[in-house]
């Protein structure tokens, strides 16, 4: 439960609505081209600032270690350039996204914590430094700092702005867990979609997500959820799996097809938000 007297930061959720495999890079990486787009699903983080060094995660997340969890690595990846007397923290995390769907849910509370914990204990890091601190803890949280949809490239952390429209979605999580490392090794995922040099929205259409072939392949519950959105529309899958959305044409749509969706099919009806709404409240405090 999060504290009622403290500010209250809103950590979202992001979207794949494209994803494609280039190649691969010289460190066995692969190269990636995406565009991310920040929605209304979110998580909710308190921070506030403690005289001593200590880190303290008071929600542990069940299953994660707390000094593996992304909210302490943050922070702990920020201390060192702490430059007030206030060099330690309280966090509170109250998680609505779901882990392990490809929503991006842990990069996503990094990216709050390193722009708060910026603020509260005065390290004035550029977005630059923020950026390259980011990505030292996952492919994502640049993203997440960059704060609007972008189109992305190398694993993730060469952000450009991009205009997509204001669209609703379905979005459902069906109840199976997909290993990226094993979507990334298998050897039916494509690795040479051509690369954009002047990417839009439009001229990438239609949009795709290259390892959702795969991932249907190998993970039943996976396919069961996206035969059931495909009587709507056209599915995609975000980041690796395994979450499925269903872009509509308004809110109403989406919700009377959220309406018509198995009561054990975990679903629900967001839209794509830009920029990210924690630079505002940031502005103003």
């Amino acid at each position: 439960m999060l504290p009622e007297n403290i500010i209250h930061y809103p950590s979202p959720a992001k979207l794949n609505l494209d994803l494609r495999i280039i190649g691969k890079l010289p460190n066995g990486y692969h190269a990636l081209e995406s565009i991310f787009t920040l929605i209304n699903l979110q998580d909710t983080i308190c921070i506030t600032p403690r005289h001593d060094t200590q880190i303290m995660l008071h929600t542990p997340t069940q299953g994660v270690a707390p000094d593996q969890d992304l909210t302490v690595r943050a922070a702990q990846a920020l201390q060192p350039l702490a430059s007030g007397s206030l060099k330690g923290a309280d966090i509170w995390l109250d998680k609505q996204i779901p882990m392990g769907g490809g929503l991006g849910g842990g990069s996503s509370n990094a990216a709050t914590v390193l722009m708060v914990l910026n603020k509260l204990w005065k390290c004035r890091c550029t977005m630059q430094q923020l950026l390259d601190i980011g990505l030292r803890l996952g492919a994502d949280v640049p993203f997440f700092i960059f704060g609007q949809t972008a189109f992305a490239r190398g694993v993730g952390e060469d952000l450009q702005p991009i205009e997509v429209p204001k669209q609703y979605y379905v979005l459902v999580r069906p109840d199976e867990h997909v290993a990226t490392p094993k979507i990334f090794a298998h050897p039916d995922l494509p690795r040479n979609s051509p690369s954009n040099p002047n990417p839009s929205y439009q001229n990438l259409q239609p949009l795709r997500n290259d390892m959702q072939a795969v991932v249907l392949q190998n993970y039943p519950k996976v396919q069961a959820a996206f035969d059931i959105l495909r009587q709507f529309g056209t599915p995609r899958m975000t980041g690796s799996g395994s979450c499925l959305f269903l872009p509509c044409d308004s809110e109403i749509q989406a919700t009377q097809i959220q309406q018509k969706l198995p009561e054990d099919l975990q679903s629900w009806c967001v839209k794509n938000i830009n920029p990210h709404p924690l630079f505002q409240l940031l502005s103003n405090t």
